[in-house]
């Protein structure tokens, strides 16, 4: 995809057709976020990888309880939960059913190419947004964005026509619950932050 200008979304942002689209089990949000546009400040593009972290699960920020750096996990669904990785750069999730959220590990970029290339540092659309730290950095993704819903303004997003073919794989840089299959993405996508078995999701 190429476009450049500011996109307008149909449906409309705020509930419709996306009432408690997010108050469900991660896993099933994060492979029905494939495909679906995202924006910060009308900059950003279609959603090509994601990670499911549920309320059980001993990988997930939230598996030991409330803590001012998780709060919003613990608050509505649609909700956005921004922390620091390795104290290095930011994560951008999407909050779920209670204490369980969606990691956005990757985006192809499509809307205000140039904003992102500058705020990178570097114009190869590949490896513009493919990983959760780079795409953050190139939306301008920071603390400040915590707990704000996804579903107004200044982000953007909506579901996508039609659905693309998603593969599945292990999630990535985490040391428990390794083999749970809970990471999605485009098949064959070239923005992924790592490839995926060819293979579809069940």
């Amino acid at each position: 995809m190429s476009e450049t200008s500011s996109p307008t979304f149909d449906p409309p942002l705020d509930g419709g057709p996306l009432d408690g689209f997010f108050d469900r089990s991660a896993v099933d949000v994060a492979r029905d976020l494939i495909g679906a546009k995202l924006t910060l400040e009308g900059v950003g593009g279609i959603i090509v990888e994601t990670e499911a972290y549920e309320a059980d699960d001993p990988a997930s920020h939230s598996f030991g309880g409330q803590t001012p750096r998780n709060r919003s996990m613990f608050g509505p669904a649609g909700h956005v939960y921004v922390y620091r990785s390795y104290g290095i750069h930011w994560c951008l999730n999407v909050v779920c059913r209670t204490a369980s959220a969606v990691l956005v590990r990757a985006i192809e970029p499509v809307w205000e190419l140039e904003k992102m290339q500058n705020r990178r540092s570097r114009t190869d659309l590949k490896t513009l947004c493919s990983g959760p730290g780079r795409l953050t950095e190139a939306l301008a993704v920071t603390r400040a964005h915590d707990g704000l819903p996804l579903l107004s303004l200044p982000f953007g997003f909506a579901l996508p026509a039609m659905d693309p073919p998603v593969a599945v794989g292990r999630r990535i840089g985490i040391t428990k619950a390794v083999d749970r299959p809970w990471r999605f993405g485009v098949m064959g996508s070239p923005f992924l932050s790592r490839k995926f078995p060819d293979r579809p999701a069940a």
